[in-house]
């Protein structure tokens, strides 16, 4: 199954943009805006199915606004 097509991410709490999902070098998820750069934290993960629960958990944390702002964005 792939996860970044179940999981829902709200628009972000600071500007309103698009939350996008995304894997850090095979160990780590998290969730930023691809707008401002809000991001939540990284969730580790060791295994294939680890993994699906960290990317749920770090949809959680951006659908509940625990997300951090650093002013910097791409």
């Amino acid at each position: 199954m792939d996860i970044y097509k179940t999981i829902d991410l709200l628009e972000c709490r600071r500007c309103n943009g698009v939350g996008l999902l995304e894997e850090e070098g095979g160990w780590c998820m998290y969730v930023t805006c691809i707008d401002c750069g809000c991001r939540t934290a990284e969730i580790g993960f060791n295994s294939p199915e680890e993994k699906e629960i960290a990317a749920k958990k770090a949809a959680d944390l951006w659908n509940s606004g625990k997300t951090v702002y650093t002013g910097a964005s791409d």
